[in-house]
């Protein structure tokens, strides 16, 4: 689990981010309000706190915050041996070897 502080107007891309690690993360925004930016670049809701969101399949390209004060979000992404990306599919690696999901 990780905590991303934004500062007020700052903007965080998460394109790269999610192909490496967070692409099957839970986001939580625990203080502040975020914007979320869409893959085609166009402002998506603006999300206050509590509210929570998955990253996967929705389009999610960048993190914003639009407020004056620092805002606050938690990553929570599953815990899996191995875990590849690609576009908006998971496969994951189980720990026994068995399959994929």
């Amino acid at each position: 689990m990780w905590t991303l502080s934004l500062r007020g107007g700052a903007r965080v891309a998460v394109v790269a981010v999610v192909a490496a690690e967070w692409c099957d993360a839970f986001v939580v925004v625990t203080r502040g309000r975020v914007q979320l930016e869409l893959r085609d670049g166009e402002p998506g809701p603006v999300l206050g706190r509590d509210a929570g969101f998955w990253l996967r399949g929705t389009g999610v390209r960048a993190l914003r915050n639009p407020g004056r004060r620092t805002a606050r979000v938690r990553i929570v992404t599953p815990k899996a041996t191995t875990v590849t990306c690609r576009s908006t599919h998971l496969v994951r690696r189980l720990p026994n070897g068995g399959g994929t999901t």
